[in-house]
């Protein structure tokens, strides 16, 4: 069945993604004088420390953060694994940052210090400045995060209000600069390794002004605290080091596009690193796969980014996957020859435990249906009830979304 194609295309993406594949080979191959830390974050984490305790030389030790349910499968050796929230840090995320802080301090001459960092470590490296308590910054990202604010944006505010982002946690380890790399699975558009987690490794610009205005475009309310916490923030000293980014969404969607490849389809890439409202771009992707089935001939339209939803209703259920899913069916007259799929790299579309969905000319909603569940924020109920949900788990690795459009049935129609 075409879905079932869609699907494995959207599998090989992965594979090619996978830390197994992006960091193998990669990491520092001779032993330092000293130890090897390890410290890291994000939803790929722990998929990262298992190639890093197989593959780094010499006496391994360190801790790294993932989300919740995003474990290592395999031994990880001294490099301890911690499990917190995402989006919204806990009492875990706090622990994590104290902990990975507390180890990058121990560094000293001959140490080698690797930083292993993925998307979703924003959220689960916490540990805020003084002042500044965690479920103060917990309300801060929910909002943030439900606001529809870019992910640059909210990591801009993240890094003023935290002790290891914004290349703190490099700057705690500077006992041992010289011997410093970063390893950097990217789930940005633009692939700026310092918004990935909100670098905790990586020497980001400090912007107060700039915080504050993203606060109040967002409608939180800036407090002359607050404020003040943001303007003392001040860049730390980080040490100049080697930077590695070994997985991007390009990796995906070039590994994607050539298995589209294998199987037939002539491949249209329509954007690696689109951004915007996830069912105004559906809309608009409606309207490019319309003029590709009046010019003739199958082809799959293949994209990638990060688009974004902002919650209009209250006890919503879905994600950025569904939605743009959602306006791409509501644009599309019924009965067209144009299916598609929409997915999270990570395994997880908004509020539930879907990586997205898919729909085809036999297995779609309505428009007014369509519309209804994007008024209301509750596409994962509209493609639940038709059994058009993708669930794979947690992927254990992050580099945003893949878009596949199949248009005019499958290449043999």
């Amino acid at each position: 069945m075409l879905h079932q194609e869609l699907v494995a295309i959207f599998h090989a993406g992965l594979v090619a993604a996978s830390a197994q594949a992006a960091l193998s080979g990669r990491l520092p191959s001779a032993a330092p004088r000293g130890r090897t830390i390890v410290l890291g974050c994000g939803k790929a984490a722990a998929a990262m420390a298992e190639v890093a305790a197989t593959e780094l030389p010499g006496e391994v030790t360190g801790c790294i953060v993932t989300r919740k349910g995003h474990r290592a499968r395999a031994p990880t050796g001294g490099i301890a694994v911690i499990e917190a929230s995402h989006p919204v840090p806990d009492a875990a995320s706090l622990a994590a940052g104290r902990r990975l802080r507390a180890l990058a301090a121990t560094a000293r001459a001959g140490d080698r210090v690797v930083f292993l960092i993925s998307g979703g470590g924003s959220a689960l490296l916490v540990d805020p400045i003084p002042g500044l308590s965690l479920a103060e910054k917990a309300r801060i990202t929910d909002h943030l995060v439900r606001s529809g604010a870019a992910i640059a944006d909210i990591n801009c505010v993240r890094r003023h209000l935290s002790q290891v982002k914004g290349g703190r946690l490099a700057a705690a380890a500077r006992a041992a600069a010289g011997d410093m790399h970063s390893f950097v699975m990217s789930d940005v558009v633009g692939d700026d390794p310092a918004t990935v987690a909100s670098g905790p490794s990586i020497a980001s610009p400090f912007e107060p002004e700039r915080a504050i205005a993203i606060l109040l475009a967002s409608g939180w309310r800036v407090e002359d605290s607050l404020a003040g916490l943001i303007r003392a923030a001040v860049p730390p000293p980080v040490p100049p080091h080697p930077v590695h980014l070994v997985a991007t969404a390009r990796t995906m969607l070039d590994a994607a596009s050539k298995a589209a490849s294998l199987r037939g389809w002539r491949v249209v890439r329509i954007g690696d690193d689109l951004t915007g409202d996830a069912a105004a771009t559906g809309r608009d992707h409606a309207a490019l796969a319309l003029r590709h089935l009046a010019a003739g001939g199958p082809c799959l339209l293949v994209s990638g980014g990060e688009l974004t939803v902002a919650v209009r209703a209250k006890g919503g259920r879905g994600g950025p996957n569904l939605e743009y899913l959602a306006g791409l069916m509501a644009a599309l007259p019924e009965g067209v020859p144009i299916a598609a799929l929409a997915c999270d790299s990570d395994g997880i579309d908004g509020t539930e435990d879907n990586a997205g969905g898919w729909f085809d000319a036999a297995h779609r909603a309505p428009a007014q249906e369509c519309e209804g569940a994007l008024a209301a924020n509750r596409t994962h109920d509209l493609f639940a009830r038709r059994g058009t949900l993708v669930v794979t788990g947690p992927t254990r690795t992050n580099v945003n979304d893949m878009r596949l459009i199949a248009v005019r049935g499958s290449p043999s129609a």
